[in-house]
């Protein structure tokens, strides 16, 4: 599977240009959306929203190339490549997030490789290991 912005190999599933896209989609493999999905979820491996492509649900997906619009949480465990042209309302949690410049973003963002705690938990955690503890306080207590 390969998702390429430049019309070599298209993904193995479109939504079309002209098409426009309703419910609960979840896909094996890579799925470009040029056109519109609003739905409670969507789920691919490889996803690209194309420059025209607008979508309205949250998204779960290894990774995702965006040059288009989204309208809610985008998950993603390996990458998520937001181009110049990206419009994003919503929080975003990944290893990886690339953002070109041009990309305009309203959200949180977390990025961790262990996204199944949280950001906070983990930097609290690293931040104790090996506490030393002022004489001075110990003193005191």
């Amino acid at each position: 599977m390969a998702i390429t912005k430049s019309g070599g190999d298209i993904a193995d599933n479109v939504i079309g240009e002209n098409s426009y896209f309703t419910g609960k989609f979840i896909i094996n493999g890579s799925l470009r959306i040029d056109g519109r999905f609003e739905g409670k979820y969507l789920q691919a491996e490889q996803l690209y929203v194309g420059p025209n492509g607008k979508v309205r649900t949250n998204i779960n997906a290894v990774s995702l190339i965006i040059e288009g619009l989204i309208i809610g949480n985008i998950n993603a465990s390996n990458r998520v490549l937001l181009m110049p042209t990206a419009k994003i309302l919503g929080d975003i949690k990944t290893p990886e997030l690339i953002i070109q410049n041009g990309v305009i973003l309203e959200g949180r963002c977390t990025i961790a490789n262990d996204l199944r705690s949280s950001a906070k938990d983990l930097i609290e955690v690293e931040y104790d290991k090996n506490k030393i503890i002022p004489e001075e306080f110990i003193a005191r207590a």
